[in-house]
């Protein structure tokens, strides 16, 4: 099969898993340590395709006794276990299949919506760029200005941004491991330029370890997969959480 219609095979199916706008408008979190998941297809999750990493750092969060939120417009309506006898907080900020240029797009309007997290959790940022062959320096751009309006909306934000899991390694071509390659050194250079003296950017290294076996298909995240990824976020919240 020709690798670009293979890729968009593949976005087609990340596509079609995204839910809908939530109709009615949500009450904003009067919480300390309001956590904000943004991004796509890896935030939104899709049970019993493939999971996101929310439902397991929610867990980590909760086992360890932390006070927070996670806020977004978007909810998750897959069923969850309750915890410790609380059921499973399904605000987000992703939508599967969205580029950066859409999340930049959207993002002002959901953050006038939600009001201000203290904490965003920026996954994959630029992957589906990448996995649709678009403009890889527009890419770049787009999540440097991703990072400049949350700055704006909150001067005291702390983002963490992920250098993201590769996919299943029968479709890392040669160009898509430079590309990713890149990209990690990329996100590492928008964390130490874009940190201020109040407001901290975190590159968290996602790839390390990664293996196929955290997949549930190309790109998208298995039960071991998503707490491989929710650990690596605990390790960094347990060390800025209020």
């Amino acid at each position: 099969m020709n690798f670009r219609i293979y890729f968009f095979f593949i976005i087609l199916l990340i596509v079609c898993a995204c839910n809908n706008e939530d109709e009615d408008t949500k009450p904003q979190s009067d919480s300390i340590n309001k956590i904000m998941p943004l991004g796509a297809s890896r935030v939104e999750g899709a049970r019993p395709l493939y999971e996101s990493f929310r439902y397991e750092l929610w867990k980590d969060l909760k086992e360890n006794n932390w006070t927070f939120d996670f806020i977004g417009t978007q909810s998750d309506d897959a069923s969850y276990p309750a915890f410790d006898g609380e059921d499973f907080d399904i605000d987000h900020e992703g939508r599967g299949g969205w580029t950066s240029e859409q999340i930049l797009g959207g993002l002002e309007d959901w953050l006038n919506q939600t009001g201000s997290p203290d904490i965003v959790l920026f996954s994959s940022p630029g992957g589906n760029d990448i996995l649709e062959n678009m403009d890889y320096n527009q890419a770049v751009q787009n999540i440097n200005s991703i990072v400049d309006i949350i700055q704006s909306n909150n001067s005291n934000v702390t983002i963490i941004i992920e250098q993201p899991a590769q996919g299943h390694s029968d479709i890392m071509t040669p160009d898509f491991i430079n590309t990713f390659n890149q990209l990690k050194e990329d996100v590492a250079t928008i964390a130490a330029t874009k940190s201020t003296s109040t407001s901290q950017v975190i590159a968290v290294d996602m790839y390390t370890g990664f293996n196929d076996n955290y997949l549930a298909d190309e790109v998208h995240y298995n039960q071991q997969g998503a707490e491989f990824i929710a650990e690596r976020y605990y390790q960094v919240l347990e060390n800025i959480l209020e």
